[in-house]
């Protein structure tokens, strides 16, 4: 009689985990290789079968742009306002256009991702990572366009620390408050797919609700008599972000004129940073309590 021998009895049953657990984020850092693998996905295969391939991203920003200026600036002259206008309006689009992007494909990750979740079992935050990861790739060449014409308009001469580290800043709260939102709304597009609808009408009031295309002196102006409300509109991470981008780069081009206009960037730019890098915190702290809430149905959902 064959005697049956257990080859797991002298494994400890805690070196085993349940199928499908989690660590959340920590996992992301385990899994590296796989965000590697799926960063280069997403780039590779962003402009694939395109006969411009590259060209476009700096031909989408660029015509953005110009609407923009045309509109904005000529029609209704708010360059008269606004020394180097062109530079304002442009860094600012680019920092929109990063957020815009992270946040609508971190949100649309997981649906887009629907067979791997079926099929096989991975930390689903790695989508929403590499989403932001593509989305700044993405945005370098935007960010090289817009340092040629400031390098051009001597931007070098006056160029700080702080002005590097302002533009760093920027794309940090950028990234990390487009990846809390992401997740967020990215477990909720799961379920409800009404999420997604909300998001690109979300994205539709970025544009104006900073100050990309006018200066934030026209916000303080019009609420003069609640003075609390330019005060949550700076709290804002996105206008925080943005400008960070006008002290970075429109700044140290302008700054003569800037005293002969009168202007200034807001005097509390800097605990509003921490606090925009507090608050995209916050939100990754919300997205990721929600995400984990509900992934345990996401492969059911899909």
């Amino acid at each position: 009689m064959a005697i049956k021998r257990d080859y797991f009895a002298a494994v400890p049953r805690a070196e085993f985990s349940v199928p499908g657990t989690s660590r959340g984020l920590l996992d992301v850092v385990r899994w590296r290789y796989l965000l590697r693998l799926l960063v280069r996905t997403g780039v590779t295969t962003r402009y694939r079968n395109s006969a411009l391939g590259w060209t476009w991203s700096y031909v989408r920003p660029a015509a953005q742009f110009l609407v923009f200026w045309l509109v904005m600036g000529v029609f209704l002259q708010l360059e008269r306002g606004i020394p180097n206008y062109a530079v304002y309006l442009f860094s600012g689009i680019i920092g929109i256009n990063l957020f815009s992007e992270a946040f609508k494909n971190a949100t649309t990750s997981i649906v887009g991702n629907a067979p791997l979740v079926r099929k096989v079992y991975l930390p689903r935050q790695l989508f929403a990572v590499s989403s932001v990861f593509v989305a700044f790739i993405h945005f370098l060449p935007q960010l090289a366009l817009l340092l040629v014409v400031c390098v051009l308009l001597g931007w070098v001469v006056n160029v700080t620390v702080l002005t590097i580290l302002a533009m760093l800043a920027g794309m940090l709260i950028l990234m990390l408050f487009a990846f809390g939102a992401g997740l967020l709304f990215g477990a909720l597009n799961v379920r409800f797919r009404d999420a997604e609808n909300i998001v690109e009408l979300l994205l539709m009031l970025v544009t104006w609700a900073s100050p990309v295309l006018y200066f934030w002196t026209m916000v303080r102006d019009a609420f003069a008599d609640v003075p609390w409300l330019t005060q949550l509109y700076l709290l804002n991470p996105i206008t925080q972000a943005v400008e960070l981008f006008h002290y970075a780069f429109w700044q140290p081009v302008t700054l003569s004129q800037m005293a002969q206009n009168g202007l200034s960037l807001p005097p509390t730019l800097g605990w509003g940073t921490a606090s925009a890098l507090a608050l995209s915190v916050v939100v990754i702290a919300i997205g990721q309590i929600v995400f984990r809430r509900l992934e345990g149905r996401f492969a059911q959902d899909l």
